[in-house]
């Protein structure tokens, strides 16, 4: 019995690159490239209601960024070999990455009770909402993945995608669509200083 075992798992190492694929992570890709669809769905949706020509050119790299990886992992997984282009890094153009820190009054918001009340302000949290959904989605499928193709597609997308969200999170930040506060400068350096230093033992 044993040994039937072991011819049935050396013979599962040998099944066509196209179907090396385990169940999870069949699963949790499906999800995850579904959700990377529905994304660039809704970039399509909300992009009409975009007033902000920055905004505009931002949604309109992102949705051709996500394309990108959309056809790549569509392939890596059709094929279970490397996509015909391979993953690209995702850079910014912001002419400031420096974070604006503190709060500014501001009227409470309220959901929108009309289409003509999507703003800008608007936009830019359900593109935030898409990006960390896809950042999250994108992790899970990486760490489930069985075909190293698909899971190294999955891995290198997530750092562009977090780059994407951390441009869209500085063009929030400086127009006061995402505030951020801070801590006392006493109870920041005991946050900062409550881990130490281990040092390297050569044995």
């Amino acid at each position: 019995m044993h040994t039937q075992q072991n011819q049935n798992l050396q013979g599962s190492s040998q099944i066509p690159d196209q179907f090396s694929h385990g169940g999870h992570e069949l699963i949790e890709a499906h999800g995850a490239i579904g959700g990377i669809l529905g994304g660039m769905e809704q970039y399509m949706l909300y992009q009409q209601h975009v007033q902000d020509p920055e905004l505009k050119t931002m949604m309109t790299k992102h949705k051709a960024y996500l394309t990108q990886v959309y056809n790549s992992l569509v392939q890596a997984l059709k094929t279970g070999q490397e996509p015909t282009i391979k993953t690209q890094t995702y850079n910014f153009s912001q002419t400031s990455n420096n974070t604006i820190y503190g709060m500014q009054p501001s009227q409470p918001k309220t959901p929108a009770q009309s289409v003509n009340e999507i703003n800008d302000q608007c936009v830019t949290g359900f593109m935030m909402g898409i990006l960390k959904s896809n950042a999250s989605a994108f992790t899970m499928a990486a760490l489930e993945a069985t075909n190293p193709v698909v899971r190294r597609v999955f891995a290198d997308s997530v750092p562009n995608i977090i780059e994407m969200a951390y441009e869209l999170f500085l063009y929030e930040n400086r127009n006061q669509y995402y505030q951020v506060p801070q801590l006392s400068q006493e109870d920041m350096q005991i946050y900062m200083n409550s881990f130490g230093v281990v040092q390297s033992q050569t044995h």
